[in-house]
């Protein structure tokens, strides 16, 4: 009898405490779910995207947070830094050129609400060089002589730009010769740029002037030779702030905004 009582009494130990450890897991889960969901919905407007755009989208927002007393994060970089964190909680998503947010739609389906997806201010493309232009660069020929070390980034809305310009004065191959180094990123170019002074151009957008003005020197082209991307901008299909974020997409199209978007290299 009492060795039946004890093997019963393990039993519902181990019952009883397996129980509470389950019971503990769900509360945990539920409390996880719940804090996510208080985050969601605590009015705050959460804008992802590449770091090109950041300077004149965050100028933006505290304008804007202050004439609504609507908060807007603006969380920037290359996608990889916070796509998981979007996913979860993002409001709006927006791009460093119409191809690269075409891409994200690719790459995230069913993540973002096309039928919002609009087009905000055009940037043009400029060459960078180094303080005080040691190589003498003025023009897209001057890519092409020898000795010249360029930095190609090779996507991050800047996919096929240098080829794009260079095609139409055929100087294609030229340009390629002198391409010292490829990457992926426009970070990836700051850091290349910063640490290693061999490199002595960088075709790109003029708005990363705005960003470097301590560690380069704009070089504009002619207008007739200039290329225009765009900068497109959308909501979220998960969005619980849908009034708001189109209240702060329809901000940054307004005249005011305009001009924050110009002061940052934007036409």
């Amino acid at each position: 009898m009492k060795k039946s009582f004890l093997i019963g009494a393990l039993f519902l130990l181990l019952f009883t405490t397996a129980g509470v450890s389950v019971y503990a897991n769900m509360d945990h889960s539920t409390k996880s779910q719940q804090q996510h969901k208080s985050t969601k919905n605590d009015g705050v407007i959460r804008v992802y995207g590449p770091g090109g755009p950041l300077g004149p989208m965050k100028e933006a927002a505290e304008k804007f947070t202050a004439e609504t007393g609507i908060k807007v994060v603006v969380t920037a970089g290359p996608e990889s830094n916070w796509i998981d964190s979007a996913k979860q909680d993002a409001d709006i998503v927006y791009g460093g050129s119409e191809y690269m947010l075409r891409n994200f739609i690719f790459s995230h389906p069913g993540m973002i609400n096309e039928k919002s997806l609009t087009e905000l201010y055009p940037r043009a493309a400029g060459i960078l060089v180094r303080k005080g232009n040691p190589k003498n660069i003025h023009s897209l020929e001057d890519l092409t002589k020898s000795g010249v070390k360029i930095i190609d980034v090779n996507g991050a809305g800047q996919l096929g730009l240098w080829e794009d310009l260079a095609g139409r004065k055929g100087l294609i191959s030229g340009i390629s010769q002198n391409i010292n180094m490829s990457v992926k990123s426009s970070a990836e170019a700051i850091e290349l740029w910063k640490s290693n002074s061999k490199f002595d151009a960088w075709i790109t957008y003029e708005s990363w002037h705005y960003r470097l003005k301590d560690v380069t020197e704009l070089v504009e082209l002619p207008e007739a030779e200039k290329l225009y991307r765009g900068t497109p901008i959308a909501l979220t299909t998960n969005t619980d702030n849908k009034k708001e974020a189109q209240q702060f997409i329809d901000h940054l199209k307004t005249d005011e905004s305009h001009l924050v978007f110009q002061k940052w290299g934007w036409k």
